[in-house]
């Protein structure tokens, strides 16, 4: 996850199994910025995805929409559990 969704979520409140999963994320820099490796199965990542919807208004800085944008591409790939 980039490292923007991931410093909007550390702020939010979240349900337990979702600041696990953030607390256990692993930090990788990347150029100017960060990348969080999380491994959760695809269920939390819908749901942390779904907390960080307020990054999609007019509010939210251009680069905290692009990161948003780019989670949410990241985890629509995520295989869906159940099928094959």
């Amino acid at each position: 996850m980039p490292g923007k969704v991931a410093d909007f979520l550390r702020a939010a409140e979240l349900e337990p199994v979702e600041r696990v999963t953030l607390d256990q994320g692993v930090t990788v820099r990347r150029g100017q910025g960060y990348t969080l490796r999380v491994t959760a199965v695809p269920a939390v990542h819908r749901q942390l995805l779904d907390r960080c919807q307020p990054l999609d208004g007019t509010m939210a800085v251009p680069a905290q929409r692009k990161a948003r944008r780019e989670y949410e591409n990241r985890v629509n790939a995520l295989p869906v559990a159940g099928l094959r």
